[in-house]
């Protein structure tokens, strides 16, 4: 299994934070409790970087459900690998992560978003940003 970046279990954290916001004496969200466990261990170990195999299940399973919030490919439906080169122009990604992208795990998936993300050559940064930022239908979400 991958391991999965302490800044996607910070977004998880978020994504908790934003539908179970804590009010006064309130406890947190269980999903927040279990994440924020691992994020502090993290922290004070000083890893960037968690095996997705050692996280207890309440934080995997917080993890997962984030994780399905998220877009799943960063396709734009300009893939130049289709022409022969060995990386994406479109979206970023190698010809074997196109290929294989089906077969990953989701912190496979998710590694590859990060370094695409650091990257920000490809055109889904620049050119054609907001085809990226379109929704399923093809309209810009609201």
């Amino acid at each position: 299994m991958a391991a999965i970046h302490i800044t996607d279990i910070e977004a998880a954290i978020n994504h908790w934070r934003e539908r179970a916001p804590a009010t006064a004496g309130a406890a947190l969200a269980p999903e927040i409790s279990a994440l924020g466990e691992v994020y502090a261990r993290m922290v004070f170990r000083h890893e960037d970087e968690a095996d997705e195999a050692s996280l207890p299940a309440p934080a995997r399973a917080a993890w997962l459900a984030w994780y399905d919030t998220t877009p799943d490919t960063p396709c734009i439906a300009i893939c130049s690998t289709s022409q022969g080169d060995d990386w994406c122009k479109g979206c970023g990604r190698s010809f074997d992560e196109v290929q294989f992208w089906p077969a990953m795990d989701p912190a496979e998936k998710r590694a590859v978003w990060r370094r695409i993300t650091l990257e920000h050559t490809a055109w889904r940064f620049n050119r054609y940003a907001e085809r990226a930022a379109e929704g399923p239908s093809g309209a810009a979400p609201s």
